[in-house]
């Protein structure tokens, strides 16, 4: 990544990004509803963590943009809003394996 001739204002945005997924309840929400629209009630119980927790982190992600929120009635539901987070975790997941896949070759006996 180039960063020269990007000014501070984008790189505070690009910190912003990693910061909002540096969390990992918000990772499994995003990986819940990579699956489709969930309500507050189906991802509490998909994530096994509390309401109030869950609603903190949807208004974290609702906020940074990644994903929606509507209303029917008294049920409010979530979706993706940009589908290019799934790109970045699919980037970092890669990595990852890579890193740890070395890493064993390290300790293998054959």
């Amino acid at each position: 990544m180039v960063t020269k001739n990007l000014s501070d204002e984008a790189l505070d945005l690009i910190a912003e990004r990693f910061k909002v997924m540096s969390e990992p309840i918000r990772l499994k929400i995003l990986h819940t509803l990579q699956e489709g629209e969930k309500s507050v009630n189906e991802l509490t119980e998909e994530v096994s963590t509390s309401q109030p927790n869950v609603s903190k982190h949807l208004k974290i992600l609702h906020k940074s943009g990644i994903i929606n929120r509507t209303q029917a009635g008294n049920t409010v539901y979530y979706s993706i809003a940009d589908k290019s987070i799934f790109t970045l975790c699919e980037l970092v997941c890669g990595s990852l394996e890579e890193q740890h896949k070395s890493k064993a070759e390290m300790f293998s006996f054959s």
